[in-house]
């Protein structure tokens, strides 16, 4: 599951019928399948009060919700249909520094429930407190690969900057 920077929430929907987006629980009554709302408020307060983000209610719409919360609710959903592989393009990108702390605290959540997690991100320091590896690209093409208990955030913006891995990382 990839949580993309232009969060692909519908602002004009609820959190709940955005968290279940194209995958909506129903109910049968004869040859009727309906929405089945409870289940899907149900599963959605459940999913995302469990990142530690809190909504008034799953009937709100989207648009009401700040960008932290926003990315709650796409990280969220991803925890929610047991992806193994969480891709995260850029998901800081205009948070404040509160929702930034906190989306950090929620991937932290994610990996230790045993998701792998990719995080594309041009901020070093915004990363490198929830990575264990960095795999440094330049237009595509890996230019550096480390492991976080040998390198710095400096050597890390070094290996980026020059496209060339620091004397002291080589052994």
């Amino acid at each position: 599951e990839t949580v993309h920077q232009a969060l692909s929430l519908v602002d004009i929907m609820s959190i709940s019928r955005n968290f279940f987006l194209g995958r909506e629980p129903t109910r049968r009554i004869g040859p009727i399948h309906l929405l089945d709302r409870k289940k899907m408020n149900e599963e959605c307060e459940k999913a995302v009060t469990g990142l530690g983000v809190r909504v008034r209610s799953p009937n709100e719409f989207v648009s009401i919700l700040s960008g932290g919360e926003r990315q709650a609710i796409s990280i969220g959903r991803a925890m929610h249909f047991k992806v193994k592989l969480l891709i995260l393009d850029e998901p800081l990108a205009a948070l404040s520094v509160r929702e930034t702390r906190e989306v950090l605290r929620q991937v932290e959540k994610v990996r230790e429930s045993g998701v792998s997690v990719i995080f594309i991100t041009h901020n070093v320091y915004h990363v490198y407190p929830v990575a264990e590896r960095f795999v440094m690209l330049d237009r595509g093409i890996k230019i550096g690969e480390v492991y976080k208990k040998d390198a710095s955030p400096e050597d890390i913006i070094e290996i980026i900057a020059t496209g060339k891995m620091p004397k002291t990382l080589k052994s």
